[in-house]
This record gives structure tokens, C-alpha cells and sequence, in this order.
């Protein structure tokens, strides 16, 4: 049956950020271009999210809906609707949460100016999930009532647990989990605070070993569960992965559903990428070298074509295996190879990085920061990507890497495993070998990987095909949108 076919759903997408307006990671990808894909399959897919600074500038032509001025135990809230443009495809209908005691500020979305987490982001996405609540339930004051909400991260986890106590029509409600090592937990006294009865404070509800979780009240409240790949779909469900959720996660394994990231297929294109020194194509991979030339230029790197230059693009945090790379920096440059790494993250990771630069001029080299543009020409110009992951749920760059003819080396987790096949004589023999995989969070298994990069980089018919296999995959978000239209027709159908 052809999308155009199918019975209009009518879903509200809720998260905390999404791209360009705000963004600290995928979720802010993701929010962008899932809703996009699926409004192509008759899905009449909204979102919520709060009113920062970004937001509230970024978005023309408000139209006011309400006005909370007795709002629980929140501050004073005014409800906006917009439009967002998304790669100048069809208009995403958006609804803001203006209130200014909570977003009006200088700062991150998580964080304050000093990088410590805003002491109300209790309230802030506190507020966040009661609207949702609201706008998903008899209570909205809007004409348009969704079928579906869909939750997103921790930040709307408390949607499903308001939805829960709410006593007339509710929308049914699905959760997605990016990344369940963030949990939003605070203080008990936060639940009488939200405005939650307190029959939801126990193990069978928000309590997490005495605390209030965001998340787990959506993993315990929401009707369906999904995930960003299958391999982190099975990984949550136990230690030490399931961050003390496993037990509620595996008890619920039959309500959950692992499906993989689709990546922006316009925005990361290298035959029209605009941030490249020059676009190219599978037909066309020896243009690529100019965009090796330009980043070593850029960064600071000595100037050769012929070396191996790899690259990493992500937060400098533990959890992305950056202590690794710093162990093994001086066996990579005595390859011979080079590194470029691009982000900012943990001080003291960004501290090491510094010194690791200072220590190899010429041969590595680091930006601390984000640039988008920046992160294209890196895709684009290196030779091989890097992602040391100790857990991944699904990751983007990867992807981004095979697109562009950038085979990546991959810890074998989550969304790498599934993403990435792992080069080898039978997968090369069948055209499906992308990049490659290295087993144990240790230096010795990485150094092993990259060796492995080595010996393919050198044999350059192997390396052409690796290329060309990877370039050839469908990352886009088509397939992703089918697997979740189908999750919200079956919350629809009779039990």
C-alpha cells in the first residue's frame, strides 16, 4: 500500500531540541528530519518544544493559542504555534512554551554559562511534559487532538505518568530513548512540586532508589517503548547498559521496538555539499583528495596527500572512548598517520587533546568547539572516522562517514553494530564490508583496528571498494518513518 494511501495519523512530537533552532547532539537531528519524513507518509506529526532565546527568535510569524496563567505549580506560560523549515521542505507545524522564568536566559539548554545544569531543570522540563500532558488530552485548548504523543529522552519522560492520572480522553504514548545514561532524577519533594499525585511515588511508578525520575516514569507509563537500534534495544535490558532500568526494561521487552537513525540525506550529501573545498561522488572519488588538502591546510596538519588521515567528531566524553585515542596517539602517528578531532565536552579531555596537539604538530591537531561547516569538510577530507564508543544507541556519524567515502572504525555496540559491517574476505567477496569493527574497550583491540584500517588503506583496490560499498547505502530517514508509522497504527488498533 503507497504512503498517499494510508488513513492520516495525528501524532504530537515532543523534545527538548531540534535542529537548527537548538541543538546539543543527534536528538536535535533527529527531531528535524523524522517529523519531516514522516509527514511524506500522511503523518500529521507537530512539535512541542520550550521557548529559549533560539527558539523564540528563530521562528517568525507567532500566532498566540493561550495563555496559563494558573498553571499548577509552574510560572505563567503563553502557548505559541509557527512553522519550522527543515532543509527548505515542507513546513513543520511547531508549538512553543513561552515562559520566561524558565527559558529567557543566557546559557545552554542544559547548562548554564559556568557548564553546571540549570538547578530548575526540574520545572523547566517539568513544564515541557505537563504541556504535552495537556495538549494530548481533553484538557487542550486546541481544535487539533493527537492520537499519538511521542516522547522524547527524559527531558518529556513525565508526559506518559501525567497522561496516566489524567482522568477523561488521552492520546495513547509512545517513548523513545537517545541515550538512557541521562535520566533526569531529582529529590522526592520535586513530585508534589510537578504537580503528580503521590501514588505515583513508588517502585511501580517514578521512584528510582529514592529519587523522582524523568525517565523512568516514561518507560513505566508509556504505552510503547522504542529505541534508536536494535543491538541497543537488546544491550538496555541488561547491565551495564540498562543503567539500573534493566529489570523495568526487560519486564516491558515485548513493548519495545529498536529502530535505527535515518541520516539527512540533502544535508549530507558530498556530490552538493556546500561546506566541501570540492564535491564528488562514488564515480567521482579522486576529488576527494581536495578536501583532504583543504583540512590539513586548515587545521594546521602537514600537507600530503598520501598519508592516512583519520578524524573524530563528537563530545569529548568518556562514554565516546576519547581516553583511548589519547592512548594510542603516539602509535598512530608512528604509522605514519594523522588525526583531526573536532568538539568540546569534558575539560580536562579538552586539556589532553590541547597538550596531545602541542605534542605532535603537524600530526595532530584539534578544535575545540563546534562548526558545522567544520564537521563537513573533516567527513569529507579524512581518510578514515573514528568512533571508540563504549556505548552507542545509534549514532549519526558513522553514517555521515560512509556517505562520503570515509570508511569508519567502530566499537562493535549498538547502533555501530548495526550500521557498520565489519570488513572482512567474505563481506568484501559480497559487497557489503562498509568499515570496521574492533571487539573490548581496550588499547590493545583499538590499535588492532586501526592496523586493520592500515593494511586495507595500503591495498588501494580493497580501499576503493570499501568506499564504494559505503557510499551506496540508503541512510535515509524512509525506512525509519515507515517502522514508526507502523508502531502508531498499531497503538491505535483495538486490543
Amino acid at each position: 500500500m503507497s504512503p498517499s494511501s494510508r488513513h492520516d495519523l495525528q501524532v504530537l512530537f515532543i523534545t527538548p531540541e531540534v535542529y537548527p533552532l537548538c541543538k546539543t547532539g543527534g536528538l536535535g537531528d533527529v527531531s528535524a528530519a523524522l517529523p519531516t519524513a514522516l509527514r511524506e507518509f500522511n503523518v500529521d506529526i507537530r512539535l512541542l518544544l520550550p521557548g529559549y532565546p533560539a527558539v523564540m527568535s528563530g521562528l517568525k510569524y507567532k500566532r498566540k493559542i493561550a495563555t496559563f496563567n494558573d498553571f499548577h505549580h509552574f510560572p505563567p506560560t503563553t502557548l505559541w504555534s509557527a512553522k519550522l523549515s527543515v532543509n527548505y521542505s515542507e513546513n513543520v507545524p511547531v508549538y512553543i512554551i513561552d515562559c520566561p522564568a524558565l527559558y529567557q536566559r543566557e546559557g545552554g539548554i542544559y547548562l548554564d554559562t559556568a557548564g553546571q545544569s540549570w538547578s530548575d531543570n526540574v520545572l523547566r522540563f517539568g513544564v515541557l511534559s505537563k504541556m504535552g500532558a495537556i495538549l494530548s488530552s481533553d484538557a487542550s485548548p486546541l481544535t487539533w487532538f493527537p492520537d499519538i504523543v511521542h516522547c522524547n529522552d527524559w527531558q518529556s519522560g513525565l508526559t506518559p505518568a501525567y497522561l496516566h492520572f489524567h482522568p477523561g480522553k488521552k492520546a495513547a504514548s509512545m517513548m523513545t530513548i537517545h541515550n538512557l545514561a541521562f535520566q533526569g532524577c531529582f529529590p522526592p519533594e520535586t513530585v508534589a512540586q510537578l504537580g503528580l499525585p503521590a501514588a505515583s511515588y513508588n517502585m511501580n511508578g517514578v521512584e528510582y532508589y529514592g529519587n523522582l525520575s524523568f525517565m523512568k516514569a516514561g518507560l513505566y507509563y508509556a504505552d510503547r517503548i522504542s529505541t534508536v537500534s536494535p543491538s541497543y534495544a537488546r544491550e538496555i535490558q541488561q547491565a551495564p547498559l540498562g543503567f539500573g532500568l534493566q529489570g523495568l526494561l526487560a519486564a516491558r521487552s515485548q513493548h519495545i521496538d529498536g529502530i535505527v537513525n535515518g541520516i539527512d540525506t540533502m544535508e549530507w550529501d558530498p556530490a552538493t555539499d556546500p561546506h566541501l573545498n570540492k564535491n564528488y561522488s562514488s564515480n567521482n572519488l579522486a576529488a576527494k583528495k581536495a578536501n583532504k588538502l583543504a583540512i590539513q591546510q586548515v587545521m594546521g596538519l602537514e600537507v600530503d596527500s598520501d598519508i592516512l588521515l583519520f578524524a573524530a567528531i563528537s563530545r569529548f566524553t568518556e562514554q565516546k572512548g576519547y581516553d583511548l585515542i589519547l592512548q594510542i596517539a603516539p602509535q598512530l602517528v608512528q604509522i605514519p598517520a594523522q588525526l583531526v578531532l573536532l568538539g568540546s565536552g569534558n575539560a580536562m579531555l579538552e586539556e589532553q587533546l590541547v597538550r596531545l596537539t602541542d605534542t605532535y604538530p603537524g600530526k595532530i591537531a584539534a578544535h575545540i568547539g563546534f562548526n558545522e561547516a567544520l564537521s563537513h569538510l573533516i567527513e569529507g577530507g579524512a581518510d578514515s572516522f573514528l568512533m571508540p564508543s563504549r556505548f552507542e544507541p545509534c549514532g549519526l556519524n558513522q553514517m555521515y562517514s560512509q556517505r562520503y567515502g570515509t570508511p569508519p572504525l567502530v566499537h562493535a555496540t549498538g547502533g555501530l553494530i548495526d550500521t557498520v559491517v565489519d570488513c572482512t574476505a567474505a563481506t568484501l567477496a559480497d559487497g557489503s564490508a562498509s568499515g570496521f569493527q574492533f571487539h573490548g574497550m581496550t588499547p590493545e583491540a583499538f590499535l588492532a583496528g586501526i592496523q586493520r584500517v592500515v593494511i586495507a588503506y595500503r591495498n588501494k583496490r580493497v580501499w576503493r571498494q570499501l568506499q564504494k560499498n559505503g557510499m551506496s547505502k540508503d541512510f535515509s530517514w524512509r525506512a525509519s518513518a515507515m517502522a514508526y508509522r507502523e508502531i502508531y497504527q498499531s497503538l491505535l488498533a483495538p486490543v
